[in-house]
């Protein structure tokens, strides 16, 4: 239906004002978001503070050094890797990248400080301890071989007793995330931490997956955000394609975490998609408490049954692509994993969506501003 001169006159803009509205405005969203970030860039050397979750299998040299190349810090999760594996895994990340990246290590790996001695050889600028509160020689040791240490805080309380530890950076990390998880969520941890921890950088993980959402966090005084699952369906991902799309087809339900059926026998909780393993892993806690209870098995014996089932099940999923009898590590932002992506496009859409937020929000400020300005009887009449 053609439209008259008056209705023309309200759908049609001047030719070059869009455009330079939009160019302004993300000029200065740009600015803006850069500003609320800028310790988490300063801390981390990169464009954009978003560190990569360190997922076991995972988050190798391929994944961190695509991290690394488009502006986020990509971190090698070491996981049970002996030294020399880890010396060869951070030579091999160096050749693909020359952008910063760090190292993931687990506080419990019975060659901790041989490990930390590795990345100082290395000159890796940033370890992250996980897995348990690191002692005072860890520690130590990395900011001895002229490193910065990150760890992870589940409570304030911990958040301020790694500060007074001498930590450089924390991860606040909550129960939306794959992997070992706590109990409190992350807009709670957020919430719980943030305002009181400023000594350090505070970086915050668990169910991120737009950027949004990381806006809001820095906004609340974050330096930084760490994703994971949302790089698992990366073409530089080597996760097994049935992995991937298992991720793919997965919403935020089908992320749950492991269930322990008796007390007598913890069960660290694990967030990962439901499937027959799972079912099979509560069939196997039933029989076992059985046989405890009938006396044929020690208390000992048993705890090591529940805890055995499951030793291989993430390399078997994540490298074989058993995605029916391993484990499916993922957070809840599975839900927002829709295809399969290059690292950068991941990157640049959460940089879009965190810059689209600001330019909205900041043109809805001067479209009100605009309308009091137009209107100042109205004021005067409401007063």
């Amino acid at each position: 239906m053609r439209q008259g001169p008056a209705a023309a006159q309200h759908t049609q803009r001047p030719p070059s004002a869009a455009p330079a509205d939009f160019a302004r405005d993300r000029d200065w969203s740009r600015a803006e978001l850069d500003r609320l970030w800028a310790r988490g860039r300063e801390f981390l050397g990169v464009e954009h503070a978003i560190m990569g979750g360190a997922m076991t299998w995972v988050s190798e040299r391929r994944l961190v050094a695509a991290i690394s190349d488009a502006g986020g810090f990509g971190v090698i999760a070491s996981g049970s890797m002996s030294p020399d594996l880890l010396d060869a895994e951070i030579t091999a990340t160096a050749a693909l990248t020359r952008r910063p990246f760090g190292v993931n290590l687990i506080t419990m790996h019975p060659q901790l400080l041989e490990l930390i001695d590795v990345c100082a050889a290395h000159r890796i600028g940033h370890v992250v301890l996980a897995g348990g509160l690191p002692g005072a020689a860890a520690i130590q040791r990395i900011r001895a071989g002229g490193g910065r240490a990150v760890c992870f805080a589940p409570a304030l309380v911990i958040a301020r007793k790694l500060v007074r530890m001498s930590v450089d950076a924390i991860v606040i990390e909550g129960s939306e995330a794959g992997g070992h998880i706590g109990p409190v969520s992350t807009a709670v941890l957020a919430q719980e931490v943030l305002p009181h921890v400023t000594e350090v950088p505070v970086f915050v993980a668990g169910g991120i997956g737009r950027g949004e959402a990381i806006l809001s966090y820095l906004e609340m005084g974050a330096a930084g955000v760490q994703l994971g699952t949302r790089f698992v369906c990366a073409y530089e991902s080597v996760a097994h394609p049935r992995f991937k799309q298992a991720f793919i087809r997965a919403s935020a339900r089908d992320a749950v975490p492991s269930v322990q059926l008796d007390a007598r026998f913890p069960v660290i909780p694990v967030r990962g998609l439901a499937n027959p393993a799972t079912e099979r892993f509560r069939a196997v806690q039933r029989e076992v408490i059985d046989r405890f209870n009938r006396g044929e098995l020690s208390q000992k014996e048993a705890q090591l049954e529940i805890e055995h089932f499951w030793a291989g099940a993430l390399r078997r999923a994540v490298i074989e692509g058993d995605i029916e009898g391993g484990s499916l590590m993922a957070g809840q932002s599975v839900g927002l994993v829709s295809r399969e992506q290059s690292t950068a496009e991941i990157i640049a859409e959460l940089l879009d969506q965190a810059l689209s937020a600001i330019a909205g929000r900041e043109g809805r400020r001067r479209g009100a501003a605009a309308v009091l300005s137009a209107s100042p009887g109205r004021l005067d009449a409401a007063g």
